[in-house]
């Protein structure tokens, strides 16, 4: 495809020239439009979205046993919610529970498949790479909001390029951004840009 008359045309609605930052995103946007293949019934979490989650969940509070015990939400004012092994989070998990590795993983494996199919659910028939699909399960790993967020909506839209810029509005726990959730969010745009 030949993308000059693209480019020539934004760059004429912006009025100036593009910055490099901005060639990556028309790129990217103008590839992901070409492609028209639908997401598969069967799309499941990735090698690149496992290891982004498990990068950022970690499998925290490993105890001298070697058995992990759960822990309060550190960004959270009220302590909640409580949190054990790759960020497992839920009405059974509170305060003085211990899990071994096996049960750390097993709870990620459980949780990991009903994200992937709310993702599955919330992209719909949309054309979705394997990597903007990585993404999004990982945002909704974290922020549970696949359902609500702007960044969906502009995915459904295939509007991928200002899908990516939505990550970067997820960064505030109790109101305050986190440097965590800044470099995640980071993480998460540029896999699901690339």
């Amino acid at each position: 495809m030949n993308r000059k008359p693209i480019f020539d045309a934004v760059r004429q609605l912006l009025g100036r020239g593009f910055r490099p930052s901005d060639i990556a995103l028309l790129d990217a946007a103008i590839d992901r439009a070409d492609n028209d293949s639908p997401v598969p019934a069967d799309l499941a979490l990735g090698e690149a979205g496992r290891a982004l989650i498990r990068k950022w969940e970690g499998c925290a509070r490993r105890r001298s046993d070697g058995r992990f015990e759960a822990y309060p939400d550190p960004g959270s004012a009220t302590g909640e919610p409580w949190t054990i092994g790759w960020g497992s989070t839920g009405a059974d998990i509170g305060k003085g529970l211990i899990w071994t590795q096996a049960q750390c993983d097993a709870r990620f494996d459980r949780d990991i498949a009903r994200y992937v199919n709310e993702v599955r659910d919330a992209v719909g028939d949309v054309a979705t790479t394997q990597r903007q699909f990585d993404a999004l399960v990982s945002f909704h790993y974290n922020t549970g909001a696949i359902r609500k967020a702007t960044l969906t909506r502009l995915h459904r839209e295939r509007r991928f390029a200002e899908a990516a810029l939505e990550f970067a509005k997820w960064i505030y726990n109790d109101g305050k951004p986190l440097s965590g959730l800044k470099n995640r969010r980071a993480e998460e745009a540029a896999l699901y840009r690339a």
